[in-house]
């Protein structure tokens, strides 16, 4: 068997300038709905975030975050009792 020969080295791109940094690119994540129409709004409001620079993205996950855990505190909230059921 004959020794690979080394590769020769790849020349270097020609660049007009100091390279640019990417956009933004959406990543992907698929957002299964819950069934609750808030929660299923504010998971949405994720997809905000793809649009977004790096810097942008923290507004949008404290907002997120904002949104679900009111959600999760309106579940511990004691319900209303309605007009009639109050009643000795």
């Amino acid at each position: 068997m004959e020794p690979a020969e080394p590769a020769e080295p790849a020349e270097p791109a020609e660049s007009a300038g100091p390279a640019e940094p990417a956009g933004p690119v959406a990543l992907g994540v698929v957002r299964t709905p819950t069934g609750h129409a808030g929660v299923d709004a504010h998971l949405a409001r994720l997809a905000d975030a793809d649009h977004l620079g790096a810097d942008g993205h923290v507004e949008v996950y404290e907002d997120v975050h904002r949104g679900l855990r009111e959600a999760l505190t309106a579940l511990d909230a004691p319900s209303v009792p309605g007009p009639y059921e109050n009643r000795s």
